[in-house]
Formats: C-alpha cells, structure tokens, sequence
C-alpha cells in the first residue's frame, strides 16, 4: 500500500519552502565541498562540519524547549548518521579529491532510484506516474553528463556508487523507526554520523597540521550552517511529510545548479547540450510533484 502522499501540517507553501531550500542549497554543496577539500582532509572536513552544526542546533533547540531524544531514538539517530552521513556524505568527500563536483553529482542523482527499489521492497510502490517522473529526470542527468570525463580511480567509483545507495537506504529505513520531531532527529544524526566521521579520518590517518586557508574554511562554515542545518532540516521535514519520490526529487535538481555555478563561478562552458537536459532534469521533478499531488 502506497503511504499517503503528505502527513497534516504539510501545507503547500511549506513543501515548496522545504523543497527550495534542498533544491538550492544543496546543489552549492558540491562546489563548496571541492573548495573545503582545498584545506582540509575529507573525513575531518565532514566530522568538523557535522559536529559544530548539531552541537549549535541541538542546544539551540534544547533552549526552545525541544525533548531531548530517547535512548531508543539516539540509537536510530546513530543508524542513520552512519549512513546518510558517514557513508552518504563521506564517501561524496572522498570521491570529490579525484573526480569533479559534476561527476559527483552524477552519482547522487540515481539516489532516488534506489530509494524507489528499497521503497518497493518494504511494500511502498511509487505511482506510475512517480516512477515515471523518476526514470524522465535520471535520463536528463545521463544526457547532461553524456560524454564527461570518466577520470575516477577506482576508489572514487566504488564511493560514488556506495554514497547515493546508503542514503538512499537511510532515507526509507527512516519512515518506519522512532525518531524525535524533524529538526531535533537532524540535530542528533548530525552528531552521531559527524563522530564517526571523525573518528574514520583519525583511523585512516587524517591530520590537520596547521590551520587552513580563510578561504576552504569559509566553505567548511558554510557547509555547517547552510548544508547541514537548514538543507539537512529541511530534509528530513520532507521525508516525515511527503513522499519518498518527492523528498529525493532534489537528486535530479541539483546537478543543473551544480553546472550553473561551476559556469558562473569558474567560468565552466553552459551550451545547448546542457539546457536542454537540464530541461529534461526539471520535466521530470515536475511529473513527480503532479504525481504526488494526485
């Protein structure tokens, strides 16, 4: 049986809201995440974003009068950090050394797909209509990277390929566990995948031996504040009040704001080739928005 396509209090303008902020916001990840890589290792670089992040946003949130999760809740939260950011993230950090941010990209976009399979195999079939929005958009990212540079060494490709599946996973694993309200159950993944994040790049021998450059550290800020607490929020507002299909809908949005940043920031070439898929890109969220709202 299909979930219902929105739970109460998830008005229309809210899911727009909530769907720009991951649209847009994440979709400046992948440049900000190359220019980190500039100062710091990736592991670290992840662990320091994710653990300032929940430290600040748990105690503000604490302060508002927000519970503090429950053991049982921590234990889901500490799941889920593991996947979507220890492995979801991480593994997107350790790639981007070696490959470009729009490859990169590439790869999260057929997360979606895997959230639909793993969605089916707990017994939430997408619609027609959602599956078919999904295979237009992974199309239209195909066609915006046809004939890229496949330069990633092997490490690189097997996180590329892991990255997108783990979150995808945590993405649907999440509906069915007890976790606290949206913004404190961000607070606390962020925490505990930011942990074993550090905790990784200690183990693989990750330092940082000097303090880094103002500029890879204002990209590290960045990603704390805008990636993880406002992106990441909203986020997992979503995946409590809408669809699986719509949630990871981003997935196709943000490689076209990759290019178009890369364009305008490092003077990268914008041709026909890659509006036009960037067209296709936006048919397809558009087929799965109209889906859900059916």
């Amino acid at each position: 049986m299909n979930s219902p396509p929105s739970a109460p209090g998830a008005s229309a303008g809210k899911v727009a809201i909530a769907l720009l902020s991951v649209y847009l916001v994440w979709g400046s990840t992948y440049l900000a995440i190359r220019v980190g890589l500039e100062g710091y290792p990736p592991f670290l670089m992840g662990g320091l974003r994710f653990v300032a992040a929940s430290l600040v946003f748990y105690a503000f949130l604490r302060w508002q009068g927000h519970a503090a999760p429950t053991r049982a809740q921590w234990r889901n939260a500490a799941v889920l950090g593991l996947f979507m950011m220890l492995l979801g993230n991480g593994l997107v950090n350790l790639a981007e050394k070696n490959v470009s941010s729009g490859l990169a990209a590439i790869a999260v976009a057929s997360m979606p797909l895997w959230a639909g399979l793993f969605g089916a195999l707990k017994g939430r079939h997408p619609s027609r209509g959602e599956w078919l929005g999904l295979v237009i958009g992974f199309a239209g990212v195909v066609w915006l990277n046809f004939g890229s540079a496949m330069s990633a060494n092997l490490v690189s490709m097997i996180a590329l390929i892991m990255a997108p599946v783990s979150w995808a996973f945590g993405s649907v694993w999440s509906r069915d566990r007890d976790l606290p309200g949206p913004f404190m159950s961000t607070a606390a993944q962020m925490l505990c995948g930011g942990i074993a994040m550090l905790i990784v790049g200690l183990a693989l021998g990750e330092r940082l031996y000097a303090m880094p450059a103002l500029k890879p550290t204002l990209a590290v800020g960045y990603l704390a504040v805008f990636g993880s607490i406002i992106g990441f929020s909203a986020y997992v507002w979503l995946l409590h009040h809408v669809r699986p299909a719509l949630a990871t809908s981003y997935a196709y949005v943000n490689p076209p704001i990759a290019v178009l940043l890369g364009a305008l920031l490092l003077h990268e070439k914008v041709d026909a080739h890659v509006i036009g898929a960037m067209a296709v890109i936006l048919l397809g969220v558009i087929i799965i928005t109209r889906a859900k709202a059916r």
